[in-house]
Parts: C-alpha cells; structure tokens; sequence
C-alpha cells in the first residue's frame, strides 16, 4: 500500500481531498491529512476508514520528520513559505514532493541533490502556474512539430465569479488565498513585447491592462504578473518577440484597486500605530495629506489621486468600508493587513455562491510563409462555495500527477516543472472528464 501524506487542508485542498480518497480504494492507497485544524474534514472521512486526519504544526521537527518519514509522497498545499521546510525533510528522509506553487530558489537549489536520490519534486502543478505550463506546452509542441515558429505568447489567468454570484461591484470575492491577492504583483512586472524589454513599477501596474473578450462571459482586463521573461527558456521560446504572462480581473478593478496602491494601503512593510484602536476612516487620513476639513473625504482622496469625485473608481473604494469609523481591531497591523481584514469580510463567499476560472492563451506563428494566429481558452465553473472552480483547479493536476508518480509513469527526477508530454498528455486528458477543457480558435 502507497502512503500519501497531505498536509494544507485548506480551501483550495477540498476537490484534492475527493479525488485522493476517491482514488484510494482503487489504487492502493493510505492517504494521511494534517493541518492546523481537521475538524472540518470529519463529513469527508467517514466514508473512508483508510484515512486519517489529524493537527499539523509544521514547524514541529519531531512531528515534521516522523509523518514525513512514514509517507511516499507529499503533497503540500501549506502556505508556500513553508515548502523549502517540507523539501528539506522529504530530501534528508528521500521522499517525493508535489505542490502546486512556484519553485523558490532555496528548492530549485535542492535540483542536483534531489536527482541523485532519484527522487521527484514536482512543483508548480496547480492552475497558474499549473495548468497554464501543461496547456502552453502542448500547443508549444504541436506547432513546432509542424515546422512553425512562435513569435507571440501571451498568457492569462483570473480567478473570478460566476456570472450569477458576481453581484459586488468589483466583481471578485476571495478564492484563493487573500493575502496574496492584497499583495499581488509588489515586484516589478517583467516581459518582452515586439522585441523591446518592458518593466512595470507597482505603483503604475494596475494602470497598465489589456482587454480581453471571452466569447460568452464578456470583457476582462489583464494586467502583467511577475516575471514573464524567466519563462522563456523553459518553454523552449528564448528568441520569441513577444511573452507576457498575466492575470484576469473584471472591468473596474484594477482601476479601483489603483486608488488602494496610490493611497499606500497595500504597504506591508511597516505597522500602524494604535492599529487595534484606529478606525478605517483615521487609516485613510492617515495616507491623505493635511488639508480643509470641510472638504469630503472622497473629495480630498479624489484630489489626491487625480480623479474626479464621482469617480466609479471611488464609489468602490467607498463600498469597501474604508471611510467607515469602524475599528481596524488588530494589534501592530500594516496597512496591507488591514485592509485584507476589510476586504475578507466583504469579499467572501455566500452560500450557494459559484466561481469561475478563466485561461486565455493566445498564440501568433508563422508557418509555410504564412502568419497565423491561434486562442485556447479554459472557462470552469465552480459547484458551490465549497466546491469551486479554483479548489477543482489547483487540486485536480496535483491529484492527477500524484498518481502517475506513485504508477511509475513520472521518471524525470530531481525538481520538475510540468512541461513535458509525459505530464501535461495524462494530466490534461483526465482533467476533460471533469470538465476541464480548452477551446481553440485559429
């Protein structure tokens, strides 16, 4: 019997949960789960004997060494700065590792030791990245296959609401992690576009989309994510003119969450004073230069990031509750952490609620003397709030690749990026028997 420790029980584990003890019976399997709490899990386990639940401090080293050691594989779906922990216990104790996260330099560093040991830490096997690597790859393959050469790629990933539970006015509610959300793309965006590098400070990233039409659920703004030139060379393009890697939000947010970044209140590198006993309005004062009084508060934000005062943008600033007199309630915050106090509670799921992912990769080539262009485009819909798009997303590849793993049919070693057929032929093909299917259009 194969044993496989999971440990991150959280959100976006709940369709990897299904598909392990689902998979269990069949494929031999003990599956262990730990995290902080498992209480939770209790209406998942009582169906399968075969798995145990169970608390999970992982900066525990006893208690890290001892389930690790125990497993054949781990797939962790903790918080990522406590995946080079886990890599260097599966790595002392020789044990694989999946997780759905970028590669950090302190595991990419573990690559040589790793293939030595012959052992597989497959990284980055979730959606974005994940999904687009495995989707990317394929078309990549087919058309140099057939003798064309790429000279665009630009790739695109949101995670969103359904059209009949997107009823805020940012369109968007949390899926995924929040804090990363609040802090996304702090780092300057990087890409190449007809041959001329482009960066993009954070403080005028949100300033910069593009707008996307996807057929049947509308426009979409993308803005720049991360470093899109780093990925040149793992997918086989370091001489295409064009490659950007993005993420997909509703019309109106970036927009408004550009106010956030003007005002400051997205700063996570120093604490508030008095946070606990400051409201969210003294919050937004305290970013707002002096100035009269009698003059609105909107007003005085409206002069600040030059905007009219009837701005959409500031209508949802103001939906947000940050002019309300309410007490941020946390010791020592930074302004980040305040404002995703703020926004969890406005932005959370409701019962009934469905999310919606979208991928949009679009493709130019030129092959036999001719100029072609070509779209895939994934829409997954989530079941409930429980259910969604983006736990079937991020969990299902990593589920899926588990099981080559553990069925022998993975044998490159050391640390893996899911770019080769051997990963993204099974893994894409099982993923269309729960409905997770690209469409493309030349």
């Amino acid at each position: 019997m194969k044993k496989i420790l999971l440990l991150g029980a959280g959100r976006s584990a709940t369709v990897l949960i299904q598909y392990l003890l689902s998979n269990a019976q069949s494929q031999g399997w003990q599956v262990s789960i730990g995290d902080v709490s498992v209480d939770h899990l209790g209406p998942f386990l009582q169906e399968f004997p075969q798995t145990r639940a169970f608390p999970f401090n992982v900066q525990d080293e006893a208690q890290r060494g001892a389930e690790i050691g125990a497993a054949d594989v781990v797939i962790s779906m903790l918080p990522a700065l406590f995946h080079p922990l886990v890599a260097e216990t599966c790595l002392a104790l020789g044990k694989h590792l999946v997780t759905a996260s970028y590669v950090p330099p302190q595991i990419k560093a573990m690559h040589e030791e790793a293939q030595a040991k012959g052992l597989t830490f497959l990284m980055e096997c979730g959606l974005d990245p994940g999904i687009d690597h495995l989707s990317a790859m394929r078309i990549i393959h087919q058309i140099q296959a057939a003798g064309g050469s790429i000279t665009s790629f630009k790739s695109f990933t949101g995670g969103l609401m359904a059209p009949e539970s997107d009823n805020n006015p940012w369109h968007y509610k949390f899926t995924w992690n929040p804090r990363n959300v609040v802090l996304a793309g702090q780092s300057t965006a990087k890409y190449i576009e007809n041959g001329a590098y482009k960066y993009i400070p954070y403080p005028q990233l949100f300033r910069r989309t593009q707008t996307f039409l996807v057929e049947g659920y509308g426009s979409f703004d993308g803005y720049a994510n991360r470093d899109s030139l780093s990925y040149r060379e793992p997918y086989g393009l370091q001489h295409i003119p064009t490659m950007l890697r993005g993420t997909l939000r509703r019309p109106g947010y970036c927009q408004a969450w550009q106010v956030l970044v003007q005002l400051g209140l997205t700063d996570d590198s120093y604490t508030l004073e008095d946070s606990a006993r400051m409201t969210y309005r003294q919050l937004v004062e305290s970013c707002l230069p002096e100035a009269d009084q009698e003059t609105s508060l909107r007003e005085r934000i409206a002069s600040y990031v030059g905007l009219a005062p009837d701005a959409e943008e500031l209508r949802l600033v103001e939906w947000t509750g940050l002019f309300d007199e309410a007490p941020i309630g946390i010791e020592h915050a930074t302004p980040a952490q305040a404002l995703e106090k703020l926004l969890v509670e406005k932005w959370k799921l409701s019962p009934g609620d469905k999310d919606m992912i979208v991928m949009l990769h679009q493709f130019e080539y030129e092959l036999n003397g001719q100029r072609r262009k070509l779209t895939s485009s994934l829409v997954v819909l989530g079941d409930d709030e429980v259910h969604t798009a983006m736990a079937k997303t991020v969990g299902l590849p990593v589920g899926i690749a588990v099981k080559l793993l553990l069925q022998g049919k993975l044998q490159t070693k050391g640390v893996v990026v899911p770019l080769q057929a051997d990963l993204y032929n099974p893994i894409l093909d099982e993923l269309e028997q729960y409905g997770v299917r690209f469409q493309e259009q030349e």
